[in-house]
């Protein structure tokens, strides 16, 4: 059975060596000293490995099962959420005035990282709590939010994001689920929706639904959703659940992956839900939830990826066969372990360069949201959501390539169910699918966010690294670093002018390039959070404190990713100046 041991190193390097938390100016940040952050991810870390990863497999085999209208989780999944609970994980970094811990965002993204590589499955029911939360924090009025956000930050209670219908599912514009205005200011739900994560389950006491539907006087297309609050239970004047709603699980999909996990279809006949922020303005509210939720996901990516790293890197110490084409290094055994072999080798540094920069590029992007909301700062907050989407659509790609390669080196021992690897590949497929496919997160980010605000979230970034190749000329450790990333950060650049010039008279010359912007902005993305990385590797190295393996081993991941990785911006640019034509050439009878 597969093993986790959460990287606490790594994330301390990150949080301290290269984001330099304790010295920020964001508000609360000064608190999280070395001390605090390494107790709280230890402690995060030990729930990780005694509890959560030995349920994993345990959730992929049982799956869960809707018995007479119940659903029932996996075995042990109960006893573990309510350890979680228990413990204060839920509410780490929920408003303290409805009994959250107050900590940074950083924080809660960190101990999320270690929850999802343990079992993802599991952690999905509190971190889509987490996000219906954070929309009624948000656009909730004063009662809903203390009827709702103190058992929903314990977890008592969970909450799910309704979108997805039958017909429907990118484009909420032709979503038929009815809300009908009662007298008392309350509305009437009708309509199914699929594909729910967490819709049902028998870890809480009441789910919280938050549902998009369709109010009358709206008009046609988005612009008439509104998103309504839909107790599983209708909620007593006390606070306890009380009357059933008529809400109900009219079954629970049988999926790829994330057995542990009660996706459900739920039926909605004339349930009451109440509006949640403006009428006619349910988009608004959703993209409160889904901002947050497309990060979780890009998260998701790497978090998977690394488990999977970890047991296939185990593996390739451990197997021996063959010999090293340079002469034996285990000459007492009858064969080297694999990892003497170059091709082995190669699947590592692949994983291993994409994990560590993916968790970079997701510590810093948490960074700016907690920039953006505790500081009201309007360039962190168009910063992020530049990024949002290439951390969802890059980090998954890849984070699912790399749970394939981990599983590749375990051979035919992987593609047998009873190793494990084999879920690593079908969990981590999901997150490339959910909260927006990949291709609507390119079309989002070329289509949307390069021309937000006259462009100048994406110019601030181009400013950005630049910068930082500036700050290394002349040093030459640093050499194999900024130069390909200034080669790259000017290959984005000659790709969004490409964009510029041709998008306006033919969009499909812009459209048909945006997965490759989105890959070739990712690329970049982690080239500067290598670079970064090195920095801060040599300055520790320098100063003769830490681990100096530690760092030496982290400098020459980064040459690996800038050397093997980044020179891949060079042909997603060639595709893009490609243009429209070799795409859509064939006609669509042709096909």
């Amino acid at each position: 059975m597969p093993s986790y041991n959460a990287p606490l190193k790594d994330m301390q390097f990150l949080l301290h060596d290269v984001l330099n938390i304790a010295a920020s100016d964001v508000p609360g940040y000064a608190d999280l000293d070395q001390g605090f952050t390494s107790a709280v991810l230890e402690e995060a870390g030990k729930l990780a490995t005694d509890v959560l990863a030995p349920l994993n497999a345990v959730g992929d085999t049982e799956g869960c099962r809707l018995e007479n209208g119940v659903v029932r989780t996996p075995t042990g999944f109960k006893a573990a959420f309510d350890q979680l609970r228990e413990g204060g994980w839920t509410a780490l970094d929920c408003d303290p005035e409805y009994g959250g811990q107050g900590l940074p965002y950083i924080m809660g993204t960190a101990v999320g990282e270690i929850f999802v590589s343990a079992n993802m499955a599991f952690n999905m029911y509190q971190g889509l709590t987490h996000g219906a939360y954070s929309a009624i924090h948000v656009h909730g009025t004063v009662e809903q939010k203390a009827m709702y956000l103190p058992k929903m930050v314990s977890c008592e209670w969970t909450g799910t994001m309704n979108l997805t219908e039958p017909h429907c599912g990118t484009d909420l514009g032709l979503m038929r689920t009815k809300a009908e205005p009662q007298a008392d200011g309350s509305y009437k739900i009708t309509g199914q929706k699929i594909f729910i994560s967490a819709g049902d389950h028998d870890m809480s006491s009441n789910v919280i639904h938050l549902v998009l539907a369709k109010a009358p006087g709206g008009g046609e297309g988005t612009k008439g959703i509104s998103l309504f609050i839909v107790p599983k239970f209708l909620v007593n004047a006390n606070g306890t659940p009380g009357a059933r709603n008529a809400v109900s699980v009219g079954k629970i999909e049988e999926k790829m992956g994330i057995h542990g996990n009660a996706t459900c279809v739920m039926n909605y006949d004339g349930a009451t839900g109440w509006l949640l922020g403006d009428l006619h303005k349910g988009m608004r509210a959703m993209f409160t939830m889904m901002n947050e939720a497309r990060l979780g996901v890009g998260l998701q990516g790497y978090a998977v990826a690394e488990a999977a790293y970890q047991n296939g890197l185990a593996y390739a110490k451990d197997r021996l066969q063959g010999r090293a084409v340079t002469g034996a290094e285990n000459p007492q055994g009858p064969a080297d372990p694999l990892i003497v072999h170059p091709d082995i080798r190669r699947s590592l540094m692949d994983q291993k360069s994409f994990v560590e920069g993916a968790r970079a590029l997701t510590f810093w992007a948490a960074s700016l949201i907690d920039r953006s909301h505790k500081l009201n700062d309007e360039a962190a907050e168009g910063l992020v959501s530049l990024m949002i989407p290439v951390i969802k659509g890059f980090q998954t790609d890849k984070g699912f390539d790399a749970a394939v390669l981990a599983q590749q080196i375990w051979g035919g021992h992987g593609y047998i169910e009873e190793q494990g690897m084999s879920q690593f590949a079908r969990d981590a497929r999901i997150a490339m699918i959910y909260e927006g496919a990949n291709g609507v997160q390119a079309l989002d980010l070329v289509g949307r966010k390069l021309a937000q605000d006259g462009g100048k979230h994406v110019m601030a970034f181009f400013e950005m690294v630049k910068t930082e190749v500036k700050a290394h000329d002349g040093d030459d450790r640093m050499k194999g670093f900024a130069d390909p990333l200034k080669t790259a950060s000017k290959q984005l650049q000659q790709a969004g002018m490409f964009f510029m010039q041709n998008g306006m008279k033919n969009p499909n010359a812009a459209l048909a390039g945006s997965y490759d912007f989105m890959h070739l902005m990712g690329h970049v993305c982690m080239g500067l959070m290598w670079t970064r990385m090195a920095k801060a590797a040599y300055a520790a190295l320098d100063a003769g404190t830490g681990d100096k393996d530690f760092y030496n081993a982290k400098i020459a991941t980064g040459r690996y990713y800038m050397a093997r990785q980044l020179p891949a911006c060079g042909m997603h640019l060639a595709r893009i100046e490609s243009g429209a034509e070799p795409v859509m050439a064939l006609a669509a009878e042709a096909f």
